[in-house]
């Protein structure tokens, strides 16, 4: 993996097979979000971008601390030791993008959202 890359092979195969992802956020509240996998997008300066409608809970809390936990996986991608599945905890930043041109990017993408939810990745640790 390149040093400058944070998300590996692994990571992006997951993405490419259904599974929850979960985003957990505190500030004002702890709170838990979910969306799935294949509405992550990766940037090529490897940030994560996701669809929001919701998440106005997760944005309150963006807006006091912008760190970020998430955590998604799947059982199609084979993990450590052979292990049937992996997942990935990943830290980050978070911000929300509501213009601009990666903004449309999504909005034709996924035509609900009303914001795109941006992670910056800090780490991204392969747990099974």
């Amino acid at each position: 993996m390149n040093d400058n890359k944070k998300l590996s092979e692994k990571f992006l195969e997951v993405l490419k097979h259904e599974g929850v992802v979960s985003i957990t956020s505190w500030g004002v509240d702890v709170h838990v979000a979910n969306t799935w996998n294949s509405y992550l997008v990766i940037t090529d300066d490897q940030r994560i971008l996701i669809p929001a409608y919701g998440f106005r809970k997760t944005e309150k809390n963006v807006n006091v601390n912008n760190t970020v936990k998430i955590t998604l996986g799947t059982k199609e991608v084979i993990g450590h030791n052979n292990y049937q599945g992996t997942g990935f905890l990943v830290d980050g930043t978070a911000r929300y993008i509501s213009e601009g041109d990666e903004f449309n990017f999504m909005k034709e993408k996924f035509s609900f959202l009303t914001r795109v939810l941006e992670i910056t990745v800090e780490s991204a640790k392969q747990m099974l």
